[in-house]
């Protein structure tokens, strides 16, 4: 009688489970949301030396690229910065009212991996930061994006109905010991 209801209250449990994750798809509107960035991040790199630091972000039509002094983290302003890769060779233009560099983008308009190399003259101090830059095509971060964004349900999926096998079956090998036990107990008793 206890195992029935513990069964009975075992599939209450699953259903539940399974009509809240069923509701928790894309597009099921709560109200209002709250905007939120989405899509795949811009393609970046970061160098740096002992002197400075610097990110690069390869928008649409530029790549803007951000100096910082690496001891002190202090964006570094009016400098001189000549960026060359394979086949490349431009000098930054320096944006005042943002504190970046900028560059023409189309030079890394295919994807794939470019070596980078950035003069930064800035003062007294002058310094080569080199690094790599990876350029994946656009399938290959929509996919990534796509796959992270659903994984949870069908964790959530398959830990809850493992829980309910786990407990089903815990309550069922209970079960089975307890009326082994009252059968040799009604055994010894006869005898």
């Amino acid at each position: 009688m206890i195992f029935s209801s513990v069964v009975k209250v075992s599939a209450a449990a699953a259903g539940v489970l399974l009509v809240s994750l069923a509701m928790a798809v894309e597009g099921h509107d709560h109200g209002d949301a709250k905007p939120s960035a989405s899509g795949p991040a811009l393609p970046r790199f970061t160098v740096q030396s002992d002197l400075f630091e610097a990110v690069g972000v390869l928008g649409k039509d530029e790549l803007v690229v951000y100096i910082d002094r690496a001891a002190t983290n202090e964006p570094v302003v009016n400098a001189t910065v000549e960026l060359a890769s394979t086949g490349i060779k431009q000098v930054g233009k320096f944006e005042a009212k943002l504190g970046e560099y900028h560059f023409d983008a189309k030079p890394f308009a295919k994807a794939g991996e470019y070596p980078i190399t950035l003069t930064v003259k800035a003062g007294a101090d002058s310094d080569l930061l080199t690094g790599d830059f990876d350029i994946h095509g656009p399938a290959a971060a929509t996919a990534a994006t796509s796959v992270q964004s659903h994984g949870w349900q069908r964790t959530a999926l398959w830990g809850g109905g493992g829980l309910i096998a786990t407990l089903l079956l815990f309550l069922g090998a209970r079960r089975f010991v307890a009326n082994r036990r009252n059968g040799r107990n009604r055994m010894g008793a006869a005898a």
